[in-house]
């Protein structure tokens, strides 16, 4: 399974130069729609606005569906390619990154929307590959497991000959070394890499439809699957497919032993406090770390720094009139509003403060992190524990949110010689470990259940957030997270004007350039990841004073990466753009306005009208929301002044 991903993120890398984080999401939309086709007959589409489905076979067989999904997953890729890839073939790393995100949210939330059971996962009533058990070399193996590795070894030598012997490998080849010398011998770049991204969908679609009987498929999970897969890729420095798939078979036969292991009954190595799957997803994070580091260089080749264009960073002007106007409209809506939209204002003001995370790392340094909530989640569940024992509010708070800064600056220092899509793969795979791997052990989170936070106090005044009736969601814990959402505010303000700032600022931009004029560069990385922790760690604080229970899937990395999408989709290099990123949350304030003018119908579409939101923005308005808006005030400024 993890192989066969592999190939099919080395196909369309070699093909178009992009790490395809969908690429999983794709394959399980194609193994959701398969199977509905098999029991129904029905072709379920992706496109939301046009019909959901319609009736094509009143008996389908298995070949039939296999071939109506080989079609689907082939006509997927080709529009995912003309429409999302092609455009940004020369954009920035943090555009194609963002656009692979709404790639994905998008996908994810039509199968929740079109299939009935996406949520809890989908029965194979009739699995594609025998599973009956085989004993090899004294281990019992079930025949499915060993068809797919022999499926995922044969698709890689056919891949191998076509690139190496065929006309169409050797244009391939060319194609991607110079695009346009290729041009000028006659050869169709755009045409290769349509024909390789309908490739590497097939490939997708297939593995997960095959690995179904054995690992399930699932709308929150699967689309996971990317994160093994991008360690076996990364192995074949995303060009070797026989590399990458003895990588897949590796990371599998391993995470496959552990499992085993620990399933035991005189299994003893195993601490009680550690989660197995945690474990196993530690296996892909730490090849991914050690290959990244290992290639990865202390400053960027030429190459990178010409690719390397991102959005404007204005600097904040007029900081104290707008922090003033903007609390006391923050401070009226907290005494005046009903309860939802008391609710949505407190859920827009903690999101603020995991948005301007984002802001630091990725709008000011230039690093793309995807762990953002990893590090909120371990600063909720820490100060829970430092309340359990009498630590007073806000000495708590501020010290969970230094343990999340610790976390920070260790997933920071060994990505330091990473960058660009480098750096969020990493991000992702520790993301994901942290979630699996410390989130989910009992001692910090007590498990699935989760755990609650004693009510704060300050100076006897009660500021917990629950009442009762309409007194629900208090102002006074409203107030409570405004203050520090100021606080922090202006001190990411006071950052970006004066000399760390523009340090950032200067390494974003040219990292060699940076170094040539004294910047000590790991240091700049270093301090802009440990601020961006430590505001990430306060987000997932008020996370836990602002809930009744708090769960490990409080925190998952679907959630880092929806904060990112909305944040890239606001301004990701501006305070501005944190603000409206934060009103754009999930229970915030604009979906809780729309959903209250459309009874509640909109709430359905909001992941996927973002995800398409975000690939429209990163390809036609990378500045975002307040950029957009920042540019036509100035233009109606520049034309007032020459009309005058």
């Amino acid at each position: 399974m993890v192989a066969s991903l592999a190939l099919g993120l080395v196909l369309s890398h070699r093909t178009s130069g992009v790490v395809n984080f969908a690429h999983a999401a794709m394959g399980m939309y194609v193994a959701f729609a398969f199977f509905e086709f098999r029991e129904t007959g029905d072709l379920v589409l992706p496109l939301i606005g046009l019909p959901s489905r319609f009736h094509l076979l009143a008996r389908p067989t298995l070949a039939s569906a296999l071939a109506v999904a080989l079609v689907l997953a082939a006509v997927l890729g080709l529009l995912v390619f003309a429409l999302v890839f092609r455009p940004l073939r020369q954009a920035p790393a943090l555009a194609r990154v963002v656009a692979s995100l709404g790639l994905l949210l998008y996908l994810q939330e039509v199968v929740r929307l079109r299939f009935p059971v996406a949520g809890a996962g989908v029965a194979a009533r009739r699995p594609v590959l025998p599973d009956d058990p085989v004993r090899l070399f004294g281990t019992v193996v079930t025949q499915n497991r060993l068809l797919l590795a022999a499926l995922a070894v044969g698709a890689t030598v056919v891949l191998g000959l076509v690139f190496r012997f065929t006309r169409f490998g050797l244009a391939t080849r060319a194609a991607a070394g110079n695009e346009k010398g290729a041009l000028l011998l006659g050869i169709a770049p755009d045409r290769i890499g349509a024909v390789s991204w309908a490739a590497a969908s097939m490939l997708g679609g297939m593995a997960v439809i095959l690995i179904e009987p054995i690992s399930g498929v699932n709308a929150t999970t699967t689309p996971l699957l990317v994160v093994p897969a991008l360690a076996a890729a990364l192995v074949g420095r995303l060009e070797s497919f026989a590399l990458a798939t003895a990588a897949g078979l590796g990371i599998g036969m391993v995470q496959s032993l552990i499992l085993s292991y620990a399933v035991r009954p005189d299994t003893t190595w195993i601490p009680s406090w550690l989660p197995t799957t945690g474990i196993q997803e530690a296996v892909p994070v730490l090849l991914i770390v050690g290959v990244l580091v290992w290639r990865g260089d202390a400053l960027p080749d030429r190459a990178t720094i010409a690719g390397q264009r991102l959005p404007a960073s204005p600097t904040p002007r007029h900081v104290g009139a707008w922090t003033a106007g903007l609390s006391v409209l923050a401070g009226v809506g907290l005494l005046t509003f009903g309860t939802s939209y008391r609710q949505a204002l407190i859920v827009s003001l903690v999101y603020g403060l995991l948005t301007l995370s984002i802001v630091v790392v990725t709008g000011y340094s230039g690093q793309i992190s995807l762990a953002q909530m990893a590090f909120a989640g371990v600063a909720g569940f820490t100060v829970i524990r430092l309340a359990e024992h009498s630590v007073p509010f806000p000495v708590d708070a501020v010290l969970a949110s230094l343990v999340a800064t610790a976390l920070g600056l260790a997933v920071a220092y060994p990505a330091t010689r990473v960058r660009g899509m480098s750096l969020a793969i990493a991000t992702l795979a520790m993301a994901v470990a942290v979630e699996q791997l410390v989130l989910a052990s009992p001692p910090l989170s007590h498990g699935a259940g989760g755990s609650s936070a004693p009510p704060p106090t300050l100076f006897g005044i009660d500021l917990r957030v629950t009442g009762t009736g309409d007194a629900n969601f208090r102002p006074a814990f409203g107030f409570t997270v405004l203050v520090v959402l100021v606080l922090c505010g202006l001190g990411v303000a006071n950052l970006r004007r004066n000399r760390t700032g523009l340090r950032w600022l200067a390494v974003r931009a040219n990292e060699r350039a940076a170094a040539a004029a004294g910047i000590d560069v790991t240091r700049a990385k270093l301090g802009a990841f440990a601020v961006s922790s430590f505001l990430a760690g306060m987000s997932g604080v008020m996370m836990a004073y602002g809930t009744t229970t708090l769960s490990p899937s409080s925190f998952m990395v679907i959630g880092a990466l929806v904060a990112l999408a909305l944040t890239y989709l606001a301004g990701v290099s501006s305070i501005s753009g944190a603000l409206v990123a934060a009103a754009l949350a999930q229970a915030g304030l604009f979906t809780t306005f729309v959903n209250a003018q459309t009874d509640g119908a909109a709430g359905d579409y909001v992941f996927a009208i973002s995800g398409l939101s975000l690939i429209v923005t990163a390809i036609t308005a990378p500045e975002g929301i307040t950029g957009v808006w920042r540019r036509q005030y100035h233009r109606l400024r520049a034309r007032s002044a020459v009309a005058a």
